[in-house]
């Protein structure tokens, strides 16, 4: 009777467990599908709120936190008055904080947007801002791409980085797309850990490609 009663109670703790994982991923399907039209929707702080209330869930999983430091770093990148800047990327950064205290260390996919916040921070006035911003960029990217060379990520941000750079500092639209056909052959070739798991870039990717047509 005992075993019989344990392995119900088993079953039950599976079957819960079960549930809980399924409602997580559904409800992260559907937020990281609408990651795509960010730019266009601007629906940064909404999406961003959705991935954070996931994440006060669920408590153990990082990827809720990352994907809202995500929105708000790309809303910060996007954001045309400088003084809102810092405010948006204290926002990314917290949340970015939050993902890597899960994980219990930095890993390729942090690093990229702990780039990303970087670069909003320097845009605020970038010529007093370059040397202490630029090298956290470069060195962000520089261990993204160290701790996972298969990650298409890290060197799509960089040509972006190269593709808004004037000539003279090393950037330009040549420099940009040596490393942007380094992305797509990436891409090509990456799968995600899960289906949840970072995917994004694709679409950026194809746009800056397609100005060079």
């Amino acid at each position: 009777m005992k075993k019989t009663v344990l392995m119900a109670v088993l079953l039950c703790a599976a079957a819960f467990a079960y549930a809980q994982s399924e409602k997580y991923e559904s409800a992260m399907k559907a937020n990281i599908a609408q990651l795509d039209s960010l730019m266009t929707k601007g629906n940064f702080d909404e999406l961003a709120n959705n991935f954070i209330r996931i994440g006060d869930a669920e408590k153990t999983q990082w990827l809720p936190y990352y994907y809202a430091a995500y929105c708000y770093a790309s809303e910060g990148l996007s954001e045309q008055d400088n003084s809102k800047k810092d405010a948006i990327a204290d926002k990314a950064n917290a949340q970015i904080t939050k993902a890597e205290a899960i994980l219990g260390k930095e890993n390729s996919e942090t690093d990229v947007i702990k780039a990303m916040i970087a670069t909003i921070q320097m845009t605020v006035d970038p010529q007093s801002r370059y040397m202490t911003y630029g090298a956290l960029i470069s060195d962000n990217i520089q261990k993204s791409e160290s701790l996972d060379p298969t990650n298409p990520r890290p060197v799509l941000f960089e040509a972006q980085s190269k593709f808004f750079t004037p000539e003279q500092y090393g950037g330009g639209k040549d420099a940009a797309k040596v490393l942007f056909d380094k992305a797509k052959t990436l891409f090509d070739n990456f799968k995600p850990e899960s289906d949840v798991s970072p995917n994004w870039g694709k679409t950026s990717l194809e746009y800056f490609l397609s100005q060079y047509k």
